[in-house]
């Protein structure tokens, strides 16, 4: 019984977590224009050079992105985006890009 209850109230918080995110994903559509030339228009970048950004978690990308604003994390190129984000356009993009959907390529075996 104790169990249960547990159970309960922690699905209950991720469900707010999530109805209470702080990224917009529809502005983060928006804002992701720039992005999209290496990591695809949805995330799913076809180069291995660049990493997909689909389906991954949200607070994940706003870290990675804060590393590559503050130099904690090294990219060049990347620092150079990331310098110009606000603290909510990261959120917007987050919120964006851990809504699509992830795909995962199987090679062809011959």
């Amino acid at each position: 019984m104790k169990f249960s209850w547990i159970a309960i109230a922690l699905g209950m918080v991720l469900v707010c977590a999530q109805a209470f995110a702080l990224g917009n994903p529809a502005m983060g559509g928006k804002k992701s224009q720039v992005c999209q030339s290496c990591h695809g228009p949805d995330g799913n970048s076809t180069t291995p050079a660049f990493p997909k950004l689909a389906g991954q978690e949200a607070d994940y990308l706003v870290k990675a992105l804060g590393d590559y604003k503050s130099g904690t994390r090294k990219n060049a190129i990347m620092s150079g985006f990331a310098a110009q984000l606000s603290p909510q356009d990261m959120e917007d993009l987050a919120a964006y890009f851990s809504r699509q959907k992830g795909l995962v390529f199987i090679p062809l075996v011959r």
